[in-house]
């Protein structure tokens, strides 16, 4: 029989070891092997009409350690009625489905908050991706910009409103996918999402999504003026994944070179953004095995290289888990060196 004292050690001993791997499967955003994937748009069930393979729930993609980072698309509209934006998240969730606000069209998404949780407590981050295709949205100052700030703290992040979508989860940070509108005001949100999060109990993460032109149109000079945790650069449409093998038309080498010379994080992690199925986007599409070969030799140039972006869930679960494919064939990825620059709340 087991004594008193050998149990205790034992149970200890347990503890540790649980608390050692949930620290393992923590977000670690130094690593070379990331998986983001965004979440919301249903993008298979808008070319699609089998239905089995739209867009699940939120929690049926972080049931195991594959994807590492969710951000969810889109808030599409800065300011809409009563002074609030807009969220549109496919047959997930939306004012038809679900209501809104009184006064305004933000749909109630509250039946998401333990969802996200569970995500979060997978050490997965879920974050509020801006814009998208379809937005067209901007600032006519950087005061707007700062005010629309708070607005989404208070709303998706660390802040307080009666009139927060996903209850009570706080996402962890925000990515902006601005293809459209003015660029302006779009360092001055950066910095007072930034400004907020000081002193909190937790990481805010400021993402990207910028075409792979470079520099982008709508993000350049934000890009070079306030620090990001991750950019997942578009390899799709305009410079699909196709001219890997043509030096002058394939240019990870550009964003790595202004990773190091002119982002104002250093540590900054550049993504390769693929689509997760042929029908994702007009052009760009390689098998995961391809991607994977790219990405491992990506990393192998290039000490900026933090993972592969995807989009999207639905696509990548439609096309036989794109999503665990490209994760295995990326290979592991251990952190090349320690990131800098979080922004703590």
């Amino acid at each position: 029989m087991i004594s008193a004292g050998r149990f205790a050690a034992l149970f200890t001993g347990c503890l540790v070891l649980a608390a050692e791997v949930r620290k393992a499967v923590a977000y670690d955003a130094s690593r070379s092997d990331n998986l983001a994937v965004y979440y919301g748009q249903n993008s298979y069930g808008a070319t699609n009409g089998d239905k089995n393979g739209w867009q699940k729930d939120l929690k049926t993609y972080c049931q195991d350690d594959t994807i590492n980072a969710i951000p969810l698309a889109f808030l599409n509209q800065f300011s809409g009625a009563g002074g609030l934006p807009e969220l549109t998240l496919g047959n997930t969730c939306s004012v038809e489905s679900n209501g809104a606000f009184p006064g305004s069209n933000l749909p109630k998404c509250q039946f998401m908050q333990d969802d996200i949780k569970f995500c979060q407590e997978k050490g997965k981050i879920v974050t509020l991706s801006l814009g998208g295709a379809s937005g067209n949205n901007g600032f006519s100052s950087d005061a707007q910009a700062e005010q629309f700030a708070d607005t989404i703290w208070n709303l998706f992040l660390g802040g307080q409103s009666d009139k927060r979508p996903f209850g009570n989860a706080v996402l962890d940070g925000v990515d902006l996918d601005i293809e459209g509108g003015s660029g302006t005001g779009y360092a001055a949100f950066v910095k007072k999402i930034q400004s907020n999060a000081n002193g909190a109990n937790k990481k805010y993460y400021i993402t990207g999504a910028p075409q792979c032109p470079f520099p982008d149109a709508y993000l350049g000079e934000t890009l070079n003026s306030v620090p990001f945790d991750a950019v997942y650069v578009q390899y799709n449409n305009f410079c699909g994944l196709g001219n890997y093998n043509n030096p002058n038309a394939w240019n990870f080498g550009v964003w790595d070179n202004w990773a190091k010379t002119k982002s104002p994080n250093k540590n900054v992690k550049i993504f390769i953004g693929a689509p997760a199925s042929p029908s994702a986007a007009g052009s760009g599409y390689v098998d995961p095995g391809t991607l994977g070969k790219i990405a491992q030799e990506t990393r192998s140039k290039y000490s900026s290289f933090g993972g592969v972006m995807l989009w999207d869930a639905s696509q990548a679960y439609a096309n036989n888990r794109f999503d665990l494919a490209v994760k295995q064939a990326m290979g592991s990825g251990n952190a090349r060196r320690k990131h800098s620059r979080h922004f703590s709340v």
